[in-house]
């Protein structure tokens, strides 16, 4: 299950429906979470060089087979380890995806299961995306083998391995809609966005192409990209607040003409390097605002989620939290950032109390800082003020 090396086993020539670095080339990364039973496929996904692995999970069935979670790019490279897999345990039988909007999970599901010809697909309710709402077979969904997960967990075919909860929040223009799957036998929580830990240290992806660090380790355009183990972590911490702030309060963007008399005198102007372009400023206190995000790893809702979606239905969704939370879990598989996550259900249930006008607070929980979460509360004061938003639901 090693990586490839080469260039044409990363191939994945729809890169232009999702056009995300690291758009042709995506490389695979897999590993092993609990012996003979879980495993994760990693590959990068972002916007300049702001990168976050985006996570495929594999489980083997009790009685033979494997369950695909949130599919990635079906790359030869990625199928290969796959069929690794199934000579060994035999072949992919379900293939899950677990959100109802955004194309960048939805778009692997049809080319993964054409890769897979006998593997039943089971989505998400109330589908659509952003920013087309395309059907299903456009996207290539195989439509003799596509089925709506049945409501009731218990009627589905891997039942006896697994339970799962629909969240489905209606939002007027879509859903907004995430499916957690529970595995019993190893106690794994699997989520796609809703709860996200961000280490300290990079992910093991980054092995494979720590560009994106050294990119975002500078403090100016001028100085040179440089490959050591302090910038590949001062690299990362910085992504880590672009993914998470959009904005974060320690950084300032420079204006338009310094940002160009700087990447003239850039020493590099190549088009991986932006022409030398990198109009960012951090302030010396930028770590401040890492430590209290990464809070030692501690579970929690992205900012995005927090202001704009998740207040549309605050009693919904904690109804379905404190479900959730009555199952037995010890570690959570999320599609995003760090995993597996280290986590009670108790842990998870104190993730959402932003939505209870009283919300427990325990010696684990750190909340975000607001000063970094001033650009997303402007950003829905916006689509608030243009209609575009609803204001949210009054807490519980």
């Amino acid at each position: 299950m090693y990586p490839s090396n080469n260039p044409k086993d990363w191939s994945w020539p729809f890169w232009p429906v999702v056009p995300l670095y690291p758009y042709s080339r995506r490389r695979t990364l897999c590993q092993e979470i609990v012996k003979d039973t879980i495993w994760t496929f990693e590959q990068f996904h972002g916007i300049l060089y702001t990168i976050v692995p985006i996570r495929m999970t594999v489980i083997k069935l009790t009685g033979g087979g494997l369950l695909v979670y949130a599919p990635v790019a079906p790359t030869i490279e990625c199928v290969r380890i796959v069929q690794e897999l199934v000579c060994k345990h035999g072949e992919v039988k379900y293939i899950i995806l677990p959100t109802s909007s955004g194309l960048e999970h939805k778009v692997f599901v049809g080319p993964f299961a054409r890769c897979f010809p006998q593997a039943q697909v089971f989505v998400a309710p109330h589908q659509w995306s952003f920013p087309f709402d395309l059907p299903l077979s456009w996207l290539g969904f195989p439509q003799k083998r596509t089925s709506v997960l049945p409501e009731d967990a218990s009627l589905a075919p891997f039942a006896d391995d697994f339970e799962y909860e629909v969240l489905d929040i209606n939002l007027g223009r879509g859903s907004f809609v995430e499916v957690a799957f529970l595995h019993k036998r190893s106690h794994t929580l699997l989520l796609t966005d809703t709860i996200i830990s961000v280490a300290e240290n990079p992910p093991a992806i980054f092995e494979l192409d720590p560009y994106p660090l050294l990119f975002h380790a500078r403090e100016n355009a001028l100085q040179p990209i440089e490959d050591n183990a302090a910038n590949r972590l001062q690299g990362w911490q910085r992504i880590s607040l672009f993914a998470i702030y959009f904005r974060p309060s320690a950084l300032e963007v420079t204006k338009l003409g310094e940002s160009f008399r700087d990447a003239v005198k850039a020493p590099d102007h190549s088009r991986k390097a932006y022409f030398g372009l990198y109009p960012f400023r951090w302030q010396e206190n930028w770590q401040q605002s890492f430590h209290a995000l990464s809070a030692n790893g501690r579970p929690f809702v992205a900012p995005i989620l927090q202001t704009l979606i998740l207040p549309q239905a605050p009693q919904q969704v904690l109804d379905w939290v404190n479900k959730v939370a009555t199952w037995d879990f010890h570690q959570i598989i999320s599609c995003h950032f760090d995993a597996p996550i280290t986590v009670s259900p108790r842990q998870f249930r104190q993730a959402f109390s932003f939505l209870e006008k009283q919300p427990s607070v325990s010696a684990e929980s750190q909340p975000l800082l607001e000063e970094d979460c001033k650009f997303i509360k402007e950003l829905e004061a916006n689509l608030l003020k243009q209609g575009i938003a609803t204001p949210p639901k009054e807490k519980v």
